[in-house]
């Protein structure tokens, strides 16, 4: 199981919890947290997934809640 912590760069806590719910919601991610307070986003990656191609479309889950929404991998 790969779990990996990325930096975030998101204006209020309520786009935080937006963006989690994005997260967890997109194909490949077995389990995301968005923590507001450190700007970091914890996701935990399905078997066999590569990270940074489940990222891709995550950010872009993401920007259709909270348009001007950052994670840096």
């Amino acid at each position: 199981m790969m779990k990996k912590t990325y930096k975030i760069e998101v204006d209020c806590a309520n786009c935080a919890n937006k963006m989690e719910e994005a997260a967890k919601k997109t194909e490949g991610v077995k389990d995301a947290t968005v923590n507001f307070m450190t700007l970091k986003m914890n996701v935990e990656f399905e078997e066999g997934q590569q990270p940074k191609a489940v990222m891709e479309h995550v950010l872009k889950n993401c920007r259709k809640v909270e348009d001007d929404c950052e994670i840096f991998f």
